[in-house]
């Protein structure tokens, strides 16, 4: 095989029987289709130094636990929420809200709150189910009505405004997103603003950590009470995290923590003022 820059070998010039070998021996090892009409020498080619790569072009990748951009949206929903002067106003500007995804998968109507527009405790849920998407109204199924039943047997009848961290039933009634909360979050804390409660009873897991923004289960931080503060830091509550009525159909024997948060609550609702 001739070297680089010599010229072709004529196959006149070459003993045929040494040919014939040649292709022989090339047949019997599977080759039987030439790639160039002109041979090339590889071994000179390994003494080339190395063509210098070409520049990779690399596509911007996001990282793999960002989230959709909701600024636009929780922008939106904060505008909303500052034009609401009542409870009223701001039912209205939830239900005209585009902003939360929810409302496109298959929810019925916006599910904003229930209870007395004065109360002096608020409670606030993870997300509506089935029975609250036809009704229209948080904590209306079965959960609700044990809920009821408890706040009842702790005094608390007429004393609590319920509401939940977002306002559209997710699909399959499955844990609202923290982006999903997050895009609600200025309608929820209108709310407070607007009922000016003394307490905050965050039922559920997915409340409580949205709400006091803390990584703990639901069974760590139930019983407890922590502060919670609007995004501005124009309003400071204590709040009680506590099982979800939900928990308690599943797990009946737990109704004794969740009954023991309540007696606490509405110890410290009724306390009297310290000076």
């Amino acid at each position: 095989m001739p070297g680089q820059g010599q010229s072709p070998i004529d196959p006149t010039s070459v003993d045929p029987r040494l040919l014939e070998s040649l292709l022989g021996f090339w047949a019997d090892a599977g080759i039987d289709t030439l790639i160039e009409d002109v041979p090339v020498d590889r071994l000179a080619e390994r003494i080339r130094p190395p063509r210098p790569a070409a520049p990779a072009i690399v596509a911007p990748v996001k990282a793999a636990n960002a989230g959709p951009d909701i600024s636009a949206a929780v922008a939106e929903a904060q505008r909303l929420a500052a034009g609401a002067d009542s409870l009223e106003a701001l039912h209205a500007a939830i239900s005209g809200f585009d902003g939360c995804g929810l409302k496109f998968e298959g929810a019925r109507q916006a599910v904003f709150a229930r209870g007395a527009p004065d109360a002096p405790v608020m409670v606030i849920g993870e997300g509506p189910g089935g029975d609250e998407d036809v009704q229209g109204a948080p904590f209306v199924g079965r959960a609700g009505k044990l809920l009821d039943k408890m706040l009842h047997a702790a005094g608390l009848d007429g004393r609590v405004f319920i509401t939940n961290t977002v306002f559209w039933r997710p699909p399959g009634n499955r844990t609202p997103t923290p982006q999903e909360q997050m895009i609600c979050a200025p309608f929820v804390e209108k709310a407070i603003a607007l009922v000016s409660p003394k307490i905050l009873l965050l039922a559920g897991g997915a409340s409580a950590k949205h709400m006091l923004q803390r990584p703990e289960g639901i069974l760590t931080l139930r019983g407890r009470w922590f502060d919670w503060r609007s995004a501005d830091g124009a309003i400071e509550l204590p709040a009680m995290p506590t099982l979800h009525p939900a928990f308690l159909l599943r797990q009946p024997a737990a109704k004794k923590k969740a009954w023991a948060d309540l007696l606490t609550l509405s110890e410290r609702l009724d306390r009297p003022e310290r000076p």
